[in-house]
Formats: C-alpha cells, structure tokens, sequence
C-alpha cells in the first residue's frame, strides 16, 4: 500500500478481503471486522475500502443490485452473479484480453479495460430446484 499512511483498519480490512472470495459487502466487512476493532464505525470502513479501491489496492464491484462489493483480487478476471441467490463468484476462466483491442476498431476513443458479469443461477440453487 505504497504512499498510503498505515492504519492496523485498513490493513485488517484488506487482510480480511485477501482470505475470503465472498466479495463483502461494506456491511459484511465492518460486521467481521469489528470482532477486532469493537470501536470502529461503519464511515470508517466506508472511506478505508474507498481509498483501496482509489488506489488500485482492491477492486469495487457493481453487480447490479445497487450494492457494492469489494474484491482483493485486482489481476482482470470475470464473474458470476446468481440471480437467485446473489452470490458472486470469481470465474476461472481466460479473460478475454483480445476484446479492449477489437472493441477498439470500432470506437473512436480509447479503451483501457473491461468489466464483465455473467448472471444465471448458481450450482447451489439449482440443486435446490431439482
């Protein structure tokens, strides 16, 4: 976290985000991290996840239920978004790097990446279903 002050919160809460794949929430993170820190305030995780996001440190994500959720892994990747549940999950898959360029062909202005979400219903609530 070069060029940022050092705070044990933000480093507990990017600690917290490097050992889960859940994406948290804000809530879901203050929740666990205030087993620690029984002081902390919620503005507090608010402004601390917003500066590793700012910062590259993190990534924000905006799955369309109008909550965001905070991923630790930044190297590009995809996700899934259940429509049934909500649960978002990392995709293993191959990143479709070609696509900035051949977007590109068609757009006048530059492209500096890409986000993509794949909704559908998860494992777990199919199963459920059967």
């Amino acid at each position: 976290m070069a060029g940022l002050k050092y705070s044990r919160q933000r480093e507990a809460i990017l600690s917290y985000l490097r050992s889960t794949t859940s994406h948290p929430t804000a809530e879901n993170v203050y929740f666990k991290i205030r087993e620690e820190f029984p002081k902390l305030s919620l503005g507090t995780v608010y402004r601390n996840l917003n500066l590793l996001a700012e910062n590259g440190v993190i990534l924000r994500l905006s799955c369309g239920d109008g909550v965001e959720r905070f991923d630790a892994i930044t190297e590009p990747h995809n996700h899934f978004i259940c429509r049934s549940c909500g649960v978002v999950l990392d995709l293993k898959v191959e990143c479709m790097e070609t696509i900035d360029k051949e977007v590109e062909k068609h757009f006048s202005g530059k492209i500096e990446g890409h986000e993509v979400y794949f909704y559908g219903t998860c494992n777990q609530c199919l199963q459920k279903n059967i």
